[in-house]
């Protein structure tokens, strides 16, 4: 303590040498108080095994960031400039610890839904003619059905006049940028507020719009160079053993949205695989009791082999990207697929069950972190992300305040994964069309043309166990969804064991898939959705309680067994029954205790309990940490709704069919549309000259009729009025693809 090293890089390297000398030797690193600027990430490798890294009071900090002394100047009433060092590249000003904004149109509004601020002329011919150098200028914009985000660098500008770009690796279901939802940044001419800064690399010249009361001769400057900070690196081989990294703060590192992503299989994702904090091929690693903040990409990540890692007790928030991954590699995968419109042919696919070798992380512990704030910039983002992995814990953790998902299993590779206590609320925050928890099953069973699918998987039942080999648990969380669903299971999830969640908006929604066991839930002022269940889905949904009748969409049959439910009234179960469904199932007045403090347990006289329904805790979901637990919100009490009125849009005949328009971000999703826009074919007469001659077919969304865009059942009759021929041209949604068809309407 008397004599410390001059730096941690340093006594790294010590550490090394003694390791050389003796493997067996037991070393920890105890790292004073204060700011550590690392001039490279540290690379802790397996001959390091057994090394412990911890900051010995509660104020060490370690920083991917440099401090400057810079002597500023005014360029006019409201905006500094000064010299920096030739050659310094940052993408992130931090002045007295508070990081600013990078020059942009429009302005940062907190408040604002998307990139907290935007507009649909981000870098429209006008706009840019009005900057001296477009080069550089990065673009973002969400997808155009808001699925995640897109970001871009403008590398020259069109004869035209229009921005010549670079990018939109970050997701992996392609799109043109959303027309409105959009953002420039990067752009001197765009400097115009307080906060706001912009580094001139050619001149070597640093510009800045100080915020009040900011004493610019006294000021704390530090930028980002470094994108990592700690890399735990091993082999399958030889990997990294029992390293724990404690009681540090990581601060201040680059964004990393243009590096190089790769897609996570037939997920609507691509990954940087990359993180601030890395781990690939290590044993037994602890992660415990740190803060991560600032951050400019993933926070922490676990790729490819990994096995035992624990991250616990952690604070995660203001990051840019993602806050803990588990990413396996691909050549685990049997039968891989790489895009929602890939498939391998049946009789060319690998049978084997489970992976193909071990390079995925397994047995893997997520425990009491408080993660906020994370997708700061990305939007293809979770607190928890999980692909082709088997058998991770995440347990106790407190998530909120994000872009997309909380929690996101993006396949069916391998399961055996084990949810519990979780509380994940203020999601899909800055998209649409996700949950709380979300997830993909876009598997070797899987492909859009359903009927191919539906011919695969009556032939062989158990298809999909060849990669969902261990069902997946998702027990005893509270969720909350206000723009998706609460539980959203899409594409193909299978295999999973759904019990004792607390789902306080938006319900649970099972797509396709097979084997989801959903039970003893409750599912405040929504229902379940089955969307596209098949004949032989073996799902079950039973003793749960239900605020509203199934919000079912294009089913071929349902489930192996849905009864001993609960309904708010009888109109609402009849429905089901009509299918031979909840036969045993009642409707009433749940009688929930103390629902206006998030208490809905069931009083002991409730028509609940006599169907099967067992009340499980209320009081043990999200951080239990209790220094996290004193600073983590809750989600907001729901105000209990009347669902018991219809208030969707009306079913209509045309030409003796049933028609109605889109009106939810559900159906949206239901029929894979860009926005909730469009009429529905909802029940077809065959005779019907609509339908003659491959025409309208049930579960068709007219999105065009005669070249004009159809938002609504108003405007389809209006264009069916001006139309005044026999024949009529449709775009329509037809399996989550576009398809052009001509209709006889007379």
């Amino acid at each position: 303590k008397e004599n410390p090293f001059s730096s941690l890089e340093y006594a790294v390297k010590k550490a090394s040498e003694l390791k050389q000398k003796n493997k067996n030797i037991s070393i920890e690193i105890k790292i004073g108080s204060g700011d550590y600027y690392l001039k490279k990430a540290i690379e802790i490798t397996p001959k390091l095994s057994g090394l412990t890294i911890t900051g010995n009071t509660s104020d060490v900090t370690l920083k991917g960031s440099v401090p400057l002394n810079l002597d500023w100047s005014k360029l006019n009433d409201t905006i500094f400039v000064a010299d920096v060092k030739e050659g310094l590249d940052f993408d992130q000003l931090v002045i007295n610890n508070k990081p600013q904004i990078l020059a942009r149109y429009p302005n940062y509004d907190e408040t604002a839904h998307y990139w907290q601020g935007f507009a649909a002329d981000a870098i429209s011919k006008e706009r840019i003619a009005t900057w001296k150098n477009p080069k550089g200028a990065y673009f973002n914009a969400l997808h155009g059905g808001k699925w995640g985000g897109f970001h871009y660098v403008i590398t020259g500008v069109n004869e035209d006049g229009t921005a010549i770009l670079k990018g939109g690796q970050q997701n992996n279901r392609g799109s043109k940028p959303h027309e409105e939802y959009r953002m420039v940044e990067n752009v001197l001419e765009e400097l115009d507020s307080a906060g706001e800064w912009f580094l001139d690399k050619k001149k070597n010249k640093l510009y800045y719009w100080p915020l009040a009361n900011t004493n610019l001769k006294t000021a704390k400057v530090e930028v980002s160079v470094l994108k990592d900070l700690i890399q735990v690196v091993g082999t399958l081989e030889n990997p990294v053993k029992n390293i724990t990294i404690s009681n540090i703060s990581f601060q201040n590192t680059q964004r990393t949205f243009m590096e190089e992503f790769e897609p996570l299989l037939r997920s609507d994702w691509t990954i940087y695989r990359g993180a601030v904090l890395f781990f690939e091929g290590t044993e037994n690693c602890k992660v415990e009791d740190n803060e991560f903040t600032n951050l400019g990409g993933n926070v922490i990540m676990a790729s490819k082999y990994n096995k035992g890692l624990q991250i616990t007790g952690n604070h995660i928030h203001d990051a840019g990207a993602s806050a803990i991954s588990f990413i396996g590699d691909a050549s685990a995968v049997r039968s891989p697929s790489f895009n929602y419109g890939q498939y391998i042919d049946a009789n060319k696919l690998d049978t084997v069950a489970g992976p193909k070798n071990e390079l995925y992380p397994r047995e893997c512990l997520v425990e009491n972190n408080l993660i906020h704030r994370i997708g700061r910039v990305e939007k293809q983002t979770a607190g928890v992300q999980i692909s082709m992995a088997m058998d991770i814990t995440v347990r106790h953790n407190s998530i909120y305040d994000v872009p997309r998902a909380g929690i996101n299993i993006g396949d069916g590779t391998w399961g055996g994964h084990i949810l519990e206590f979780n509380d994940v609320f203020n999601t899909v925050l800055e998209t649409s069309d996700h949950g709380s928890f979300n997830s993909w099953g876009r598997d070797r069973f899987w492909l859009p043309k359903r009927n191919v699918m539906d011919s695969l998987t009556m032939g062989i039942p158990d298809m999909y166990t060849w990669d969902a080999v261990k069902t997946t648990i998702i027990r005893n969380n509270r969720f909350r969804c206000d723009h998706g669903w609460d539980i959203d299971l899409d594409d193909g999830s299978s295999n999973y064991h759904i019990y004792n969640n607390l789902l306080l908006n938006s319900g649970l929604k099972l797509r396709e898939g097979f084997n989801r066991v959903a039970e003893n839930n409750i599912m405040v002022n929504n229902s379940l959705h089955p969307h596209v269940w098949f004949a032989n889905s073996q799902d079950v949904f039973k003793h749960n309680i239900v605020a509203d009748t199934y919000q079912d969409v294009g089913l071929l049959g349902w489930g192996k067994e849905l009864d001993y439910n609960l309904f708010p009234n009888e109109e609402s179960m009849m429905k089901s029954q009509i299918y031979n469904r909840d036969m045993h199932s009642t409707y009433g007045d749940p009688m929930f205790k103390n629902p206006s403090e998030l208490d809905f347990t069931v009083s002991e006289n409730s028509p609940a309990l006599k169907i099967g329904f067992k009340n499980f805790s209320m009081d043990e979901f999200g951080v239990q940490k209790e220094s996290l637990k004193k600073i983590a919100k809750t989600p907001e009490v729901p105000v209990i709704k009347d669902l018991s009125e219809n208030k969707s849009s009306p079913v209509v005949a045309w030409l003796r069919n049933n028609i109605k328009s889109v009106d939810s971000e559900q159906e949206q999703s239901a029929y894979g549309l860009n926005s909730a826009e469009g009429v529905i074919i909802l029940r077809i007469w065959k005779p019907s000259p609509a339908v003659q001659n491959n025409g309208i077919k049930k579960g068709d969304v007219i999105l065009k009729a005669g070249g004009k865009k159809v938002k609504n059942i108003q405007d389809f009759f209006k264009i069916n009025v001006e139309n005044k021929t026999d024949m009529l041209d449709l775009v329509v949604m037809r399996n989550q693809a576009e398809k052009e068809i001509r209709i006889r309407v007379k």
